[in-house]
């Protein structure tokens, strides 16, 4: 099958059965192979699962050879929520796409993504119709608040990510983001890294890696009691 959305595709070995999905979501300019180097490491240990990393629909204005899911080249609010809308959509088809290629159901899918890609994995995963089984962000802020907190539908675990020294992202949108989400009973798990600007460290990388297992698990775990009940 041919996605709407070219993506780096990372399988399971052959002899595993494809029960998971992690899809990463890259940043302002970068493109699916960029942040797909996270799977070097968390593919050893997370079993039967698929990685897909899409590049975004548009190209980016400000760096050709990469990609944007909209443009930050604005100071347009309006116009930013708009076309993060866009880009919203496109993904939730993307979504669909993927969950009838490999027969899965949102609750055996993470969605991930940095910076921009994270400020996308927010809404997608927060005003779709079903709960996916986690959702991670490094580095990444809510786009529009009361946007947002008009259209939220799930209440999927979110695990938020940021660095202390950040000049991108105001590391301060970590207690922004936390503060949304507990106000709307979200469950969510933080965390600050130390002298760490914006890009994805090790430590970053390892706590979602943790966190993704642990609700995959989890989905495993009530799957199987739902089966023995039957």
């Amino acid at each position: 099958m041919t996605f709407c959305l070219n993506t780096t595709i990372i399988k399971p070995e052959e002899h595993e059965k494809i029960e998971n999905a992690v899809i990463l979501l890259h940043g302002y300019g970068g493109d699916g192979k960029d942040i797909s180097m996270l799977t070097l490491n968390w593919k050893r240990f997370l079993k039967n699962t698929i990685f897909l990393c899409p590049d975004a629909h548009e190209s980016c204005k400000i760096n050709s050879s990469g990609f944007q899911w909209f443009d930050l080249n604005t100071e347009d609010t309006e116009y930013i929520l708009i076309e993060s809308k866009k880009a919203e959509n496109k993904l939730k088809q993307y979504i669909e796409e993927i969950k009838l290629e490999y027969k899965l159901k949102s609750s055996q899918i993470c969605i991930s993504g940095f910076s921009q890609g994270c400020m996308m994995s927010i809404n997608v995963g927060l005003t779709s119709n079903e709960s996916f089984n986690c959702i991670v962000g490094f580095s990444g802020k809510i786009i529009d608040k009361d946007d947002l907190s008009s259209r939220i539908k799930t209440k999927t675990n979110i695990l938020m990510v940021h660095g202390d020294s950040d000049p991108i992202v105001p590391p301060s949108s970590l207690l922004d983001i936390k503060d949304f989400l507990v106000r709307h009973k979200i469950n969510i798990e933080t965390l600050m890294i130390k002298n760490c600007d914006h890009h994805i460290p090790i430590e970053a990388s390892s706590a979602a890696l943790n966190f993704i297992k642990k609700n995959l698990i989890n989905n495993l775990n009530i799957n199987i009691k739902l089966v023995s009940l039957i």
